[in-house]
This record gives structure tokens, C-alpha cells and sequence, in this order.
């Protein structure tokens, strides 16, 4: 045993990996099982509220990479101002908070093999008591507001181009709010996301949900998994126009999403009178983008983006130009880090455009929208879980 314990990971799974007979071979097998067996029991006290009672996590060959790594770094507060009160400082990318998503999701597997779809609770106190600064005892709406008054806001975004011969400020309406979900609520939100992914892959999802289009040049393909409607970026080939599909099924938000949702508008990051009922989730791998658009009409605004996995950057301007593929030129860049919400509204939404250059690394966002009560698709029914959620109060 002492020679074993010397030796590297990669060392034991060659050696457990050939040379056995089959009898040894499976009995080596049952023992890993009932190994990895107990260490999930072990560490389910971390995914409470994840899965329900009778989902059960599929095996994961021996070469998984997954990781349950919880560990949470304090992070020192940035220029940035609580939901209370706006200021003028600029948007700092947060380092230590960035450190702590690549730890902590970094070395998720690149596909997870599904379980059952199941109801998941995000928690609003997810995390908050590893902390050790938080006494434990406090009443859950306590660590909700403490929670709430760690997410660092911005609002005063300001570019002036002339548009149709007026000045104007293009970004006005835009705001950025920064650490809305912590490093353990991003894990677990990413596991989702590839866990419909793989769904996709096998047929479970209905037909315009899951979009993998085959990679033909640069920054074309990307994953898009769509809920609450179908949206048609371009004239089709039976010529119907981009937009809402009416007469097309997708299905509907999940139980995860919904949960971001109530956190949003109980935050005061979404308004109540604006709560979204649809979502488009999209994978980027490395070169993917977004090019230069408006988004349609047929969604209302204000619209919101949540940004996991990577940093990235999105770009403004009222007039963007297309350098090559996957690589555009404009005047603005704003900085989304992982956890925030970017809130597209007035000029910001309308009058400039925006766009996501090729990025250098894994990246999954999720946009949510409300779409217009006249373009409601014709068998849509309104979610009775996303109604008469109320925002937090804030005393002076």
C-alpha cells in the first residue's frame, strides 16, 4: 500500500486498466463502484437542492474530470456600487472572483450524462455560510439581504454618437450587476446547462429547442438551446420572416431557470412589470461570436444576459463594422464578468448595435426576454411560477 500511495493518479489507472483477468477485472470494477459510490454520498451534502429524491447521477467513465471543488475565496470589494446607490466608478473586472470560477468550473467534463430533469431550488443563501464573517443562526431573509447587498451595480454608461444628426447617448439603458450568483451557484447552473445539452444530443429535447448547427467557418455554429418559443434569426427556407415562430413548440423554462428568474426580480434586477417568459441559452466554444445585431421586436424590453464559465466582451455602436470573420470594430467595449447580469435597455437596446467578437475560451450566457402579448406563440401558457413574485423592500 505504502508503494501505491507513491505513485500518481495516471500510474493507477494504467495499472488498473489491462493486464487482469476478467474475473479480477470485474471484481476490481465493483470495488470502484462502491468506492465512488461512497464519496458521492460523502459530498451530497453540496449539491442539496440540486437533485431531488430519485434522481440519481449516471456513471461517468474512470477518465472523468469532474470536479467538486467548493472552496470559496473571500473576495475584497470592488469600485462598484450596492443596488442602493449608483456611482460613477468604472467597471473592474473582478481577478480573485475570476480565479475562483476557473477553479471551481474549469474541470467540468465537457458533456455530463443526463439524469432525470427534476426540480432545483437555488438556494438565495447558496454559499454565503462559508463565510466566515457570517455567524450562523441568521434568519434566511437575513442572508438573502446580505446576499443582495454584496451585488455591485453599475448604470451610468455614457457614449455619444451622432445618429440621424442628433447627439445621443447610445448606451443609455444599459446596467451591469455584478456577483448575482456566486462560484457554487455557477457550478451548479453549468452542470444544468450540459446536462440539457446532452438531452439535445439524444432527441429528448422537442425539435427547436436544441439547435447545433455543423461549424462551417469561423465563429458559425455555435449551441443554442431555446425556451418558452422559437425565435427564426433569418427568412427561412418556407419564407417565414426572423422572428417569434407562433405556430412552432419549444419547451418551456426549466425549474432552474425560473429560480434565476425570481432571484432577478426579487434583487430589483428585473422588474416586476417585466418578467421574462422565454430564454435562449448559448454555448460558445473557442472562435465562436455573435455578430453585430438589434434584438427583435417581438421581445420587449429590458432584456437580460447572465454570463458564465469566462470573462468576455461585448461591443457597442450605433454604425459596427465587420473587419473578418468573427472579428468586428466599434467604439465601446463593456467587460461581462462571470456571475454578473447585463440589463439591455433604452438606447442601449434600440439604438446601438451589439455584438460578441470570437472569444478565446469556453463560454456559456443565457439571455432572458418577455415576449410581446401580440406575438405570444399560439399554444403558450402563461408559467403560474413566475407570477406575483415580489421584489425585496430596501429601508433607508
Amino acid at each position: 500500500m505504502e508503494l501505491l500511495s507513491s505513485l500518481k493518479k495516471e500510474d493507477i489507472l494504467d495499472l488498473f486498466s489491462h493486464g487482469f483477468c476478467s474475473r479480477c477485472q470485474a471484481f476490481l470494477h465493483a470495488r470502484i463502484k462502491t468506492l465512488r459510490k461512497r464519496k458521492l454520498e460523502e459530498t451530497s451534502s453540496l449539491d442539496e437542492g440540486f437533485e431531488s429524491s430519485g434522481d440519481h447521477v449516471v456513471d461517468m467513465p474512470l477518465n472523468g474530470n469532474a470536479s467538486n471543488s467548493e472552496s470559496l475565496t473571500k473576495r475584497k470589494r470592488k469600485r462598484w456600487d450596492t443596488p442602493k446607490n449608483s456611482s460613477q466608478h468604472r467597471l473592474d473586472s473582478a481577478a480573485s472572483v475570476k480565479d475562483d470560477n476557473k477553479r471551481v468550473l474549469g474541470s467540468l467534463p465537457k458533456y455530463l450524462v443526463s439524469c432525470k430533469q427534476s426540480d432545483f431550488e437555488l438556494l438565495l443563501n447558496d454559499g454565503i455560510c462559508e463565510d466566515s464573517s457570517f455567524e450562523n443562526g441568521l434568519s434566511e431573509e437575513r442572508k438573502e439581504r446580505i446576499r443582495y447587498s454584496l451585488v455591485r451595480s453599475r448604470k451610468d454608461f455614457t457614449f455619444v454618437e451622432r445618429v440621424n444628426t442628433r447627439e445621443i447617448n447610445v448606451l443609455q439603458g444599459l446596467e451591469l450587476h455584478a456577483e448575482v450568483f456566486n462560484a457554487l451557484e455557477q457550478r451548479k447552473i453549468v452542470e444544468w446547462i450540459y446536462r440539457l445539452q446532452w438531452r439535445g444530443q439524444q432527441g429528448k429535447l422537442k425539435d427547436r429547442t436544441y439547435s447545433e448547427p455543423r461549424k462551417w467557418m469561423r465563429g458559425k455554429g455555435r449551441v443554442t438551446i431555446q425556451f418558452g418559443c422559437c425565435y427564426n434569426y433569418a427568412v427561412d427556407k418556407y419564407g417565414n420572416p426572423p422572428g417569434i415562430m407562433r405556430d412552432e413548440e419549444v419547451d418551456p423554462l426549466p425549474p432552474v431557470f425560473k429560480q434565476m428568474i425570481k432571484r432577478m426580480v426579487r434583487w430589483n434586477i428585473v422588474p416586476s412589470s417585466c418578467i421574462p417568459d422565454s430564454c435562449i441559452v448559448n454555448i460558445y466554444e473557442e472562435g465562436d461570436c455573435i455578430p453585430p445585431h438589434i434584438d427583435h421586436h417581438d421581445f420587449v424590453r429590458p432584456f437580460y444576459t447572465v454570463s458564465f464559465l469566462n470573462e468576455c466582451e461585448i461591443l457597442f455602436g450605433s454604425n459596427l463594422q465587420v473587419v473578418c470573420a468573427g472579428e468586428f470594430a466599434g467604439p465601446i467595449f463593456i467587460s461581462l464578468p462571470v456571475g454578473s447580469v447585463f440589463v439591455l435597455n433604452g438606447n442601449g437596446a434600440d439604438v446601438a448595435k451589439h455584438c460578441i467578437p470570437s472569444v478565446s475560451s469556453k463560454r456559456i450566457s443565457i439571455t432572458f426576454r418577455k415576449m410581446d402579448d401580440s406575438k405570444l406563440p399560439y399554444k403558450f401558457s402563461p408559467d403560474p411560477d413566475l407570477v406575483g413574485i415580489k421584489p425585496l423592500t430596501i429601508s433607508s
